[in-house]
């Protein structure tokens, strides 16, 4: 495969989209100047990119769920609820599995057995099978901007259904929607295929319709260090950008440590800016949302609304733009409309009484300092690998282990790096793998996590990095020993 970050012709991308539009049926309800016509004449109030920006602005967070279930009266019935009880500022539409695998005619059977039980037998809304008319009757039951949230590798038919039937915000990525949640799909392949979503985007851009593009910000959502997180989104910002993409939000996953997740959302804007300014793209507009806690949660309600409580605290001090919201249900399983609901009012609470609080600590410029270090290593070195091409660079950065992401199930991904807490339960690197850092750099993480060797009593170990998987759900952020 012939893999550069450049823009796709638009001979080459109209040929693509005759194949890809002919995958599934539904297929032949897109039609280009119609949807944009369809986005042009919709409220504002249901356009997801004026609504970040105007938050941005207003330095408030906003609030956002996940949520999605397969027959689209039940649907429209939980963005209502969530809308309405929920208080959510941004609604979600999250895509069922077999979707995510483009497994349509499963999904179409999903869709009935739900019908014929009267229960959701998908974990998501099927958005391909219901296609263009469907997706619209979920963007006019509700007053809120609504974006696709799904996991899939090869998302091109997804996104021009979700496009044509009006979602303004789309979530996702070539790096993001592969490495944690492939085994053995080519990294190629997948940024190939999101480059035709961010080329399908950057048309619609083009022709006055500005839809949002956020790189799923978490990866495989435990332990992951910033810098990882961080040198995944720039990437693929910068990707998105050259297909014509003005719209981004880049995103992290809360680790639990204050001061290191305030300093990581407030320098993953400015590092994202300062690559898209570097390469050219300076008109594109970059927002923040952080990820509530990814990893196990406490299975007691009121122990787990501790967890959303201060993961809202973190979003609201750190002045992301918004929050992605979790259930005290996490550890159940998927929740019901109400606790959805509980967990976003909890988070509404926290972030409407840390609006107007600025957050100051001595350590956080030295925590900002080594993030931005830590990511332009890894960054820089991708681009050194490619030659100067970032989409050559990151897939051979992959393959070196210059880019490794902690527990992730592709056979690409190196997995050689383990992180771990240090005495304060900020998240650091006790094995490097092939992380291209400075001596000074290594010599930092490994001093961290000696400190909490020495006051825990015991070598420095994998047994840390388990102790510490499970701590939050145990009660605690740090895995100490008993």
């Amino acid at each position: 495969m012939d893999l550069q970050n450049r823009r796709i012709p638009d001979d080459e991308f109209a040929k693509l989209r005759k194949e890809v539009l002919a995958q599934w049926p539904t297929g032949r309800d897109v039609e280009l100047e119609e949807a944009v016509a369809y986005h042009k004449a919709m409220p504002e109030d249901r356009i997801f990119s004026k609504k970040l920006i105007a938050a941005k602005a207003a330095h408030r967070t906003l609030i956002q769920p996940r949520a999605g279930v397969p027959v689209i009266e039940e649907h429209i019935k939980l963005m209502q609820y969530l809308q309405d009880q929920g208080e959510a500022d941004l609604l979600p539409t999250t895509i069922d599995s077999y979707t995510r695998q483009n497994r349509y005619e499963e999904a179409e059977n999903g869709i009935a057995e739900s019908i014929r039980l009267g229960r959701a037998m998908l974990n998501g809304f099927p958005a391909v099978n219901h296609g263009v008319a469907g997706c619209r009757r979920i963007i006019e039951s509700v007053h809120t901007p609504i974006q696709v949230r799904h996991g899939t590798p090869d998302a091109r038919l997804l996104t021009e259904i979700a496009y044509a039937g009006g979602f303004t915000s789309y979530e996702g990525g070539g790096i993001s929607y592969n490495l944690p949640y492939c085994k053995n799909v080519p990294m190629e392949r997948t940024i190939r295929d999101w480059q035709y979503v961010d080329r399908l985007t950057g048309l619609y851009e083009e022709m006055g319709v500005s839809i949002n593009r956020e790189p799923y910000g978490p990866l495989t959502g435990t332990l992951v260090p910033p810098c990882i997180s961080h040198a995944v989104a720039v990437v693929e910002a910068l990707l998105a950008a050259e297909q014509g993409v003005k719209n981004i939000t880049v995103g992290y996953g809360q680790c639990g440590n204050l001061v290191q997740d305030i300093a990581a959302i407030r320098v993953l804007e400015e590092l994202t800016n300062e690559y898209l300014e570097r390469y050219g793209y300076g008109d594109v507009v970059v927002t923040t949302v952080l990820h509530q806690w990814m990893g196990g949660f406490p299975a007691d309600e009121a122990k787990a609304f501790g967890v959303i409580a201060t993961g809202s605290l973190i979003a609201a001090l750190s002045k992301a733009t918004k929050v992605i919201v979790k259930s005290p249900h996490e550890a159940l399983g998927i929740p019901t409309m109400e606790a959805n609901a509980a967990g976003l009012r909890c988070t509404k609470q926290v972030v409407n009484m840390m609006a107007d609080q600025v957050f100051q600590n001595d350590n956080l410029e030295q925590e900002k300092e080594i993030i931005r270090q830590e990511t332009r290593c890894i960054v820089d070195k991708c681009f050194e690998l490619g030659g100067g091409d970032i989409a050559v660079g990151v897939c051979r950065g992959v393959e070196a282990g210059v880019l490794d992401v902690p527990f992730a199930p592709c056979r690409a991904n190196a997995g050689r790096m383990l992180p771990c807490r240090d005495n304060d339960g900020a998240v650091r690197i006790l094995n490097m793998g092939d992380l291209p850092f400075t001596q000074d750099l290594k010599d930092f993480h490994a001093a961290k996590i000696n400190e909490r060797a020495k006051a825990e009593k015991r070598e420095a170990s994998f047994q840390m990095v388990i102790d510490d998987v499970y701590a939050i759900s145990k009660g605690r952020l740090v895995g100490r020993p008993r």
